[in-house]
């Protein structure tokens, strides 16, 4: 167990007769992105809430920089930034206000948080909206306020669910970065999202979540080392079907989409080895790549077997 990032055991929590989170098991260090994964309705937000203080676990523990949430929420609240996949704000204050704000009740001065909001207004990009009210940022502008928000008063845990929702391509590019650089500051990022693309491009490690519990690692073992698919694309597309087979692949595990061909391994030594004979062989190769992340891959392969989600609780929002 670890005093600076997040430990996870056996919990569980039901709601009536909807069990939404049934074992979770898991750590995630301080310096790293844990990634959280798993398909709408596997308890994911529910654990989130959990883990934010937010609700009460029925059974196990949790400790967030060492905090228990259920004993003491004031000094989890204390070492956690809770970023929410919606922002409630207040919609007639304006962004600088809103962090000020918060600043003040994190405890901090009145000149501080004036200070931190400044700083954190420039962090996120939000400086030509500093003085207008919430009510009228996009969609990911509202994101870029809630992400300053939870990092106002420097927590050592950060807790971000669907973080790069309504972000464009050049605002997710951004915040990859500094994710990743909260994380080499010795942060401990808890990241939630659907969009696995974006999460291979920043996490360390992942936490799968299926009906409520978290996936064994001998299950995502197998996962990772089950077939997975590379695209190969060359300059005569046409010669590479043939080409791939000559390099000693079988023919079953060869396919075609729009981008190219595709070619089933098992591991990235045989991929190599295919690559290697297939330059040999004076192909002239444009790319070569796996045509998902391992995230992907890896949930997809668990999917497969995966054990269905129960139904969510009339009159409440969705508990994935």
């Amino acid at each position: 167990m670890t005093d600076t990032g997040i430990d996870v055991i056996g919990v569980a929590r039901s709601f009536g007769a909807v069990h939404a989170v049934r074992d979770a098991t898991f750590s995630a260090p301080a310096g790293a992105v844990t990634a959280l994964i798993g398909p709408n309705g596997s308890g994911k937000t529910t654990l989130m809430l959990m883990l934010a203080s937010l609700l009460t676990p029925d059974s196990g523990s949790i400790r967030i920089a060492g905090q228990d949430p259920v004993a003491d929420p004031r000094a989890v609240r204390a070492a956690m930034g809770w970023m929410p996949d919606v922002l409630g704000s207040w919609a007639t204050l304006s962004v600088r206000a809103t962090l000020e704000i918060t600043g003040r009740l994190h405890g901090l001065s009145k000149p501080a948080s004036a200070a931190r909001a400044e700083e954190l207004i420039d962090l996120v990009g939000l400086e030509p909206l500093a003085q207008q009210p919430t009510r009228v940022l996009s969609r990911g502008q509202k994101q870029k306020l809630s992400l300053a928000r939870s990092l106002v008063h420097d927590p050592r845990v950060l807790l971000l669910d669907e973080p790069a929702s309504g972000l464009d391509p050049s605002a997710r590019a951004e915040l990859r970065i500094l994710v990743r650089r909260l994380a080499d500051e010795g942060r401990c990022l808890l990241v939630s999202s659907h969009v696995l693309s974006e999460l291979d491009e920043m996490a360390d490690s992942a936490v799968y979540i299926e009906a409520g519990a978290s996936v064994s690692a001998e299950r995502i073992g197998r996962a990772k080392a089950s077939l997975r698919q590379w695209r190969v694309r060359a300059l005569d597309a046409s010669a590479v079907p043939a080409a791939v087979e000559a390099a000693g692949v079988e023919r079953d595990r060869i396919g075609r989409d729009h981008l190219g061909t595709l070619v089933s391994v098992e591991s990235e030594a045989e991929a190599a080895s295919v690559l290697t004979k297939l330059v040999g062989a004076g192909l002239a190769i444009s790319s070569f790549a796996p045509v998902v992340g391992d995230l992907e891959h890896t949930y997809l392969d668990l999917s497969r077997g995966a054990v269905p989600a129960q139904p969510v609780i009339d009159g409440t929002e969705d508990l994935s």
